[in-house]
């Protein structure tokens, strides 16, 4: 087998066994919540063979290992389970939400990225001067606002101050694309400002650390300009880092969503979390769980691939 090919075989293979023990970290987290299932459902005038009986109709008398492996069963079918607050399927239920979650993040990973990736590469070229200094000064401070601080001011900037858009982000169902863009245009202005500064200075701090080769010095010595010296020399070289990076934040843009889909009531994967969340729907909540930790995990074993083709150091054992 190919050395690249076998590396990536064994990070994928990596990725399934971590899923796999994050299933079951996830399983036991949502056990270990305090409370009662079956009294949230029915309430305090429950009786007690009223609660008995719908334990048993729900597998809660089972034995945790049982019901774990009753649920990894079903997962790698498909069948996710029934929502217990409505009856209603957890895979169907999901499949539109999750759409709008990624649609959501590939809007904002469309602005963030190339815009984080240019800004680092001018802030490397102009290291110490003023253009390095504003850039520097204006994504720490977008970054150093909480998510719901950045949404609420973002909210009142562009909706009292300019009435330009509206509060709250409805996707309707027949909705064009630019009617959808124009619906998240909100949410997707706050994410970019979250997930901007870490790929910024990421991005930054990797070019500035190749720049002190001594092959990016011969280029400098050939009369290369360096904005030349950055795109040829400097940039092809820190891939590896900028992408772990960019990767990890989009994998932010789908998991770490949740704040600001609920700030917007915008009808995605992690509102749909929330809810049912207050709602004690412990299926609900653990499919959703294993949906973001899968996401996660395939967007780090992503970035730790694409790192190992683009540095070909990356592949000695050593």
């Amino acid at each position: 087998m190919h050395p690249v090919l076998k590396l990536v075989v064994q990070r994928i293979a990596l990725g399934l066994l971590l899923l796999l023990a994050v299933s079951a970290v996830i399983f036991l987290g949502v056990e270990a919540l305090p409370g009662d299932t079956a009294q949230a459902i029915l309430g305090q005038s429950a009786t007690p063979v009223a609660l008995e009986n719908l334990r048993a109709e729900m597998g809660l008398d089972r034995p945790p290992l049982e019901r774990y492996l009753s649920w990894l069963g079903g997962v790698l079918t498909g069948d996710l389970g029934t929502a217990l607050s409505n009856k209603a399927d957890i895979a169907q239920s999901i499949s539109t939400r999750l759409g709008n979650t990624l649609f959501l993040a590939a809007a904002a990973a469309v602005i963030a990225v190339p815009l984080a990736i240019l800004l680092g590469l001018v802030a490397a070229r102009y290291v110490g001067g003023w253009p390095d200094k504003l850039i520097s000064g204006v994504t720490l401070t977008t970054i150093s606002l909480p998510e719901f601080v950045a949404a609420y001011f973002v909210i009142f900037l562009l909706t009292q101050v300019f009435p330009i858009f509206q509060p709250v982000s409805m996707v309707l169902p027949g909705m064009g694309f630019w009617g959808k863009l124009q619906a998240i245009a909100l949410p997707v202005i706050v994410l970019v400002m979250v997930v901007l500064a870490h790929m910024m200075r990421m991005t930054r701090a990797a070019i500035l650390n190749v720049m002190q080769s001594a092959y990016v010095e011969t280029a400098e010595l050939k009369g290369l300009s360096p904005m030349q010296v950055v795109w040829r020399h400097a940039l092809p070289n820190a891939v590896a880092p900028v992408v772990s990076v960019v990767m990890l934040n989009l994998a932010y843009l789908v998991v770490g969503v949740v704040v600001v889909e609920v700030v917007f009531s915008y009808n995605a994967l992690g509102k749909y979390l929330v809810d049912h969340v207050t709602k004690r729907d412990l299926p609900v909540v653990q499919a959703v769980g294993l949906i973001f930790a899968a996401v996660y995990i395939f967007l780090n074993v992503a970035a730790d691939i694409i790192a190992i083709v683009a540095n070909p150091r990356l592949r000695h054992p050593k």
